[in-house]
């Protein structure tokens, strides 16, 4: 199961930390988002041994991060820009490390149910 929260409405240049309260161990962990009009497309991943990804859209604002202890996921999005905007989830696939077709939200087989982010000019 994973839950979402922390989305929220911010002007462009603020920050949101979103979280994903995650049950899980061993698997390839994302965050995904969806902007109107556009297809999900994963914005970072993190593998169980913690190397991780990013789309060049938001490498060097947002940083993903996870406690295994708390069992959740994080985003943290700084320098947040209007096109931020969108559907945030959570998503998750049973294995070791994340394949190299990692931004591809068909990659993933477990979803929750997003968080909103919407960024104003």
């Amino acid at each position: 199961q994973l839950v979402e929260s922390g989305g929220g409405a911010v002007q462009a240049g603020g920050s949101l930390r979103l979280s994903c309260v995650a049950s899980y161990s061993d698997y390839c962990m994302a965050w995904v988002r969806q902007s109107p009009g556009k297809e999900r497309e994963g914005v970072g991943s993190i593998a169980t041994d913690g190397s991780r990804r990013y789309s060049d859209s938001v490498k060097g604002r947002f940083t993903i991060s996870k406690d295994n202890a708390e069992h959740t996921l994080y985003l943290q999005m700084d320098s947040l820009k209007s096109d931020d905007t969108g559907m945030y989830y959570c998503a998750a696939r049973y294995s070791f490390g994340c394949p190299g077709d990692w931004d591809s939200s068909v990659t993933y087989t477990w979803w929750g149910k997003g968080t909103q982010v919407s960024v104003s000019a």
